[in-house]
């Protein structure tokens, strides 16, 4: 049962996210994650993030009990493509989720990297140690993943920077012009789908750049560069600019010859923790998308 906890603003001004992390002792972002949700009320009606709180207000916030979730070393073959005493950097096949969630509790990258990094279970971040950024289960290619908690905060304080080198190879429906663009459109929790995200009015900012390699039959071969990280961010603007990725159900359509969407983070760039060393590091695209690309040629 969910635990809910009431407040009353004595003090004005302040911001509805940074306000549930303070009084609940939460993390802003998992605040944030509450609020996107609808598990809190400022007088009794949902709000954004962002409202700011006026004396007097009365807020409700519901707060989901703690999932137990026992994170086991699994032996799971993984592509690793570098390692020092820092960070891992792995080449991640498509259908491998990142961490245990609600509905899988094992077989993920993260029982993974403990079977080859014993120590990662000591660092802070329940069923996330080590995870810095993620990529979506059918999403394939490079992470890296921090193996102390100093390297964590290195790799975490680039990210918020946007100092991190991100690219990925995508496939999507129709023409795509112009050759080269943005696409910046707020992305937050779909209205009336939960699960799903989408560009909606308040929601966190969100921006995706785009370069065309190559025009096919009826699909257009781009590198992506994402500026920012929201989840599902490239799936979500591609497809609401009108030009979905390949093969993703949810926010486009299937494909009969791909089971996933055509989607590969191909290159990874940032300092290494301990040297500040920039490092950079390319994966070629994975057999199946090979074959999808000799279908629209």
């Amino acid at each position: 049962m969910n635990r809910q906890h009431e407040f009353t603003v004595t003090s004005p001004g302040e911001r509805l996210d940074k306000y549930i992390a303070e009084q609940c002792r939460i993390s802003r972002s998992y605040a944030q994650k509450l609020i996107e949700e609808g598990q809190v009320k400022v007088n009794s009606h949902p709000a954004k993030a962002s409202h700011k709180l006026n004396t007097g207000d009365k807020v409700i916030a519901s707060i989901p009990p703690p999932t137990s979730i026992s994170l086991a070393p699994e032996a799971i073959p993984l592509k690793v493509l570098y390692e020092d005493k820092d960070v891992i950097v792995i080449d991640k096949p498509a259908g491998l989720l990142v961490h245990p969630a609600a509905g899988q509790k094992s077989g993920t990258l993260v029982n993974a990297i403990l079977a080859r990094c014993p120590d990662l279970g000591e660092i802070k971040g329940s069923i996330r140690p080590g995870i810095v950024h993620r990529l979506d289960k059918d999403t394939s290619g490079l992470m890296m993943v921090a193996k102390n908690d100093a390297a964590h905060a290195s790799l975490s304080r680039q990210i918020k920077q946007r100092s991190i080198k991100k690219g990925y190879i995508a496939l999507v429906l129709g023409q795509l012009a112009p050759e080269c663009g943005a696409i910046e459109a707020p992305i937050g929790r779909h209205p009336k789908d939960r699960k799903r995200m989408a560009v909606v009015s308040g929601g966190r900012e969100a921006k995706t750049e785009y370069r065309v390699i190559k025009y096919l039959d009826d699909c257009t071969l781009l590198e992506v560069m994402p500026e920012t990280g929201r989840t599902h961010q490239i799936r979500v603007h591609l497809s609401a600019i009108g030009h979905p990725v390949f093969g993703d159900h949810i926010y486009g359509k299937r494909s009969p010859i791909l089971e996933r969407q055509f989607l590969h983070a191909h290159k990874l760039g940032f300092r290494l923790p301990s040297t500040g060393e920039f490092v950079e590091f390319t994966s070629e695209l994975p057999p199946e998308l090979q074959e999808v690309l000799k279908h629209n040629l």
